[in-house]
C-alpha cells in the first residue's frame, strides 16, 4: 500500500512532512468551522469577532471561544492521530498511550510540576525584563502590543459567573490543550527528534523550544519552554504519554482555577498573584528544581507499569 511508503522515511522528512500535516488540518478544520457558523452569524459577524475589537460583546466572546476550540483540534489534536497513523499503523503504539501509569508515578509527576513553580515564576519575571535591541524596538512594540491583546482576551475568556461557564473554560483552556498538545509536542515531534538526534535530551529540548516558540508569545517563552521540557521527561521516564497529558492540565486548571477567582481585578494584578503564589526569588527557584529532579530521579528509577 502507498501508505507503507510514510513509515520508511529519515526522521528530517519525517517532520517536515507533519509540518504539512498540520498545516493542511487546520486549514481545513478552520474553512468548516467557519462555514458552519455562517449561516448563523453572517460573513460580517465572522469577521467583526474574529477582528477581537469588541470584546465586552458576549457574542464576540463566544464566537472566539468557539475558534478557540476549533484552533487547538485542527492545530493539535488531529494531526497527531493522522501522523501516527502514516508513520506506524498502530495510533495508540506510536503515540505511547498504551503504557499504564500508576498512582506513584502520577503522585511523583504533579509534584514535580508543582516543585517546578518557582522556576516558572522566576523564568516569568526574568523573560518580562527581557528587551531587543533598539533597532528591533518596532517588533519589540508589536510583540508587547500581541500579548497585551492575548492578556484581555484571556481575562475576558475567564470572566465566567456560572459553573457551567467555568467548566468550559477549563475544557477549552485545560483539558483540549492537555490533550493535543501533548499528542503533538511530545507524542510525535519529540519523538521525531529523538530518532534524529539519537539522544531522548535532544528530542526533550528541541521539541520544548518548538512548543514555546508556536504558541507566539514571547514573553512566556522561558517558563513555556521549561515546562515543555519537563513534560518530555514525564513522557521518557514513565514510558506513557499519559502522565505528560495528565501533568499539563494539572498546570492549565490550576492556572485557570486561580485567574477565576481573581475575577473582579485587573488581569494583569491577578497573574501577578498567579505568579507570586509560586515565589519568584532565585532561593527558591533554586530550591524548586532540586525538588524537581530529585522527584524525576525518583520517577526514572521505577519500573513501567505493566
Amino acid at each position: 500500500m502507498a501508505i507503507t511508503a510514510f513509515r520508511g522515511m529519515n526522521p528530517w522528512s519525517q517532520f517536515i512532512f507533519a509540518a504539512f500535516i498540520i498545516l493542511v488540518s487546520f486549514l481545513l478544520v478552520f474553512v468548516l468551522s467557519i462555514l458552519a457558523v455562517v449561516p448563523v452569524i453572517g460573513v460580517s459577524g465572522i469577521t467583526d469577532g474574529l477582528s477581537g475589537e469588541n470584546l465586552s460583546d458576549p457574542s464576540t466572546i463566544a464566537l472566539l471561544k468557539y475558534f478557540q476550540v476549533v484552533q487547538s483540534v485542527g492545530l493539535f489534536v488531529l494531526p497527531p492521530l493522522v501522523i501516527a497513523y502514516l508513520y506506524d499503523g498502530n495510533i495508540v503504539s506510536y503515540l505511547n498511550l498504551r503504557q499504564k501509569i500508576d498512582t506513584q508515578s502520577i503522585i511523583l509527576g504533579l509534584l514535580a510540576v508543582l516543585a517546578a513553580g518557582p522556576l516558572v515564576g522566576f523564568l516569568g519575571e526574568l523573560n518580562q525584563q527581557m528587551t531587543f535591541p533598539e533597532s528591533m524596538a518596532g517588533f519589540e512594540n508589536w510583540m508587547r502590543t500581541m500579548e497585551d491583546s492575548a492578556t484581555e482576551m484571556i481575562d475576558r475568556f475567564i470572566q465566567v459567573e456560572t459553573v457551567w461557564g467555568l467548566l468550559f473554560n477549563l475544557f477549552m483552556i485545560a483539558v483540549i490543550p492537555a490533550i493535543g498538545e501533548e499528542l503533538l509536542f511530545r507524542g510525535v515531534i519529540q519523538k521525531i527528534f529523538t530518532q534524529m538526534t539519537k539522544n531522548y535530551h535532544w528530542g526533550i529540548w528541541i521539541s520544548a523550544f518548538v512548543f514555546s516558540a508556536l504558541h507566539m508569545q514571547f514573553y512566556g517563552f522561558l517558563p513555556r519552554m521549561l515546562l515543555g521540557g519537563l513534560f518530555g521527561y514525564l513522557l521518557v521516564y514513565s514510558g506513557s504519554l499519559w502522565l505528560p497529558i495528565l501533568a499539563h492540565f494539572f498546570n492549565n486548571a490550576i492556572g485557570v482555577l486561580a485567574l477565576h477567582s481573581e475575577q473582579g481585578s485587573e488581569t494583569v494584578e491577578a497573574i501577578n498573584q498567579y505568579s507570586d503564589s509560586y515565589g519568584s526569588s532565585a532561593g527558591l527557584a533554586i530550591v524548586g528544581i532540586v525538588l524537581s529532579v530529585l522527584l524525576l530521579y525518583l520517577l526514572k528509577k521505577k519500573p513501567f507499569a505493566s
